[in-house]
């Protein structure tokens, strides 16, 4: 009887065994088939965090068998991309869209220097036009220097094509030059004060070097308007003395040489070399109310139509002069001498207390006035 239980409790407890056995193959069946049906599914997503603490989803390269870094292919992808345009052409026309994912969005390692203008026709934006030739000249510069890189990129938007991007960056006015730096935000300085340096291609460059550190070498297309004039205006003197050539008195008119050599003074005196350096606009519309300024506000900047105003007010109390010293040293009539005295006397204190006025107002502060404030 124990030999029967006992074989009896043997044979049962094979038979459990074997029963756990087969139970536990089947479990571990089971849960590597569902491990791999996971593995394989392209809804499984890992977390990865970037160096800028912020963490992106990634999917499963069933292909590769490996995960990919979106952020970094994205990144190469826009690099890859602004190099394409820019071998295309050296500004890149952007609307609002490319704008946010090339210029505002991350990853970013490479900073955008920026042009919002107005260049369509109906804008009636002469400096825009001319704003955008400087610039141009910088971004070809830029283009075809040996030290060209993508690190620095040009665009540019047109108010018609990105309105929005005027309404993000809270412009009222155009043109205007922004830097967006390859990390971080821009700041006051990356924007370009136009009022206080022009927007002539030199300047431009030399605040981007501020800026970034790449020192760019404008190369500016051959012009040859003015030794065309030149080579016209010896021509013309050339053939004057060759005509007159029996009789040169001329040359030793006083009152010529004396008519020259104000236009020199004249032009000198109200500003053109520094037109001629900073490259400012003619002069400056109010978006707002439409208003047309000629006299800048401020000391450290001019408009030319300023420079020409000044000019026509110095030469109006440069003749007020002439006729008063005319009349001090003719010998005519009393009573047309005494009239044309007055007449110069009122020509000098009416200009001059103009040019006075101008002054004041570019001069904050400044106490003196005469007849006109």
């Amino acid at each position: 009887l124990r030999d029967k239980m006992a074989y009896g409790t043997e044979t049962g407890d094979c038979t459990k065994m074997a029963a756990c056995r087969k139970n536990f193959s089947t479990f571990a069946c089971l849960t590597v088939v569902f491990f791999l049906l996971v593995v394989d599914s392209p809804a499984l997503g890992v977390k990865k965090k970037e160096d800028d603490d912020e963490f992106e989803w990634m999917t499963y390269d069933h292909q590769q068998r490996k995960f990919p870094y979106p952020s970094q292919n994205a990144l190469g992808d826009k690099v890859q991309q602004l190099m394409e345009w820019s071998s295309k052409r050296p500004v890149i026309r952007m609307n609002g869209d490319k704008f946010r994912q090339y210029v505002r969005a991350a990853p970013r390692n490479y900073s955008v220097i920026l042009m919002l203008t107005a260049l369509q026709p109906q804008r009636q934006c002469t400096v825009c036009r001319q704003a955008n030739d400087e610039f141009q000249i910088v971004a070809n510069s830029w283009r075809y220097s040996p030290s060209f890189s993508n690190k620095l990129f040009f665009a540019s938007v047109d108010y018609d094509e990105g309105a929005d991007v005027f309404s993000t960056l809270k412009l009222n006015s155009a043109p205007s030059f922004m830097h967006f730096p390859g990390k971080g935000k821009p700041k006051k300085g990356d924007t370009f004060d136009i009022q206080r340096t022009g927007f002539a291609a030199e300047s431009i460059a030399k605040w981007i070097n501020e800026r970034t550190d790449v020192h760019i070498r404008v190369f500016r297309p051959p012009n040859y308007s003015g030794s065309i004039a030149l080579g016209l205006l010896f021509t013309l003197i050339g053939g004057l003395l060759y005509l007159r050539r029996n009789n040169l008195e001329f040359l030793y008119n006083k009152t010529s040489w004396g008519i020259g050599a104000l236009c020199i003074v004249f032009a000198m005196t109200s500003g053109q070399m520094w037109n001629h350096i900073r490259g400012p606009p003619y002069a400056h519309k109010n978006p707002q109310t439409g208003q047309v300024h000629y006299i800048h506000g401020s000391s450290q900047a001019q408009f030319i139509a300023e420079t020409h105003i000044v000019i026509l007010l110095n030469a109006a109390v440069t003749f007020g002069m002439v006729l008063l010293h005319e009349t001090a040293v003719s010998k005519g009539d009393v009573g047309k001498r005494r009239i044309v005295t007055l007449v110069g006397l009122g020509i000098v204190a009416f200009f001059f207390s103009l040019l006075l006025s101008i002054f004041k107002s570019k001069y904050h502060g400044y106490p003196y006035s005469f007849l006109i404030k």
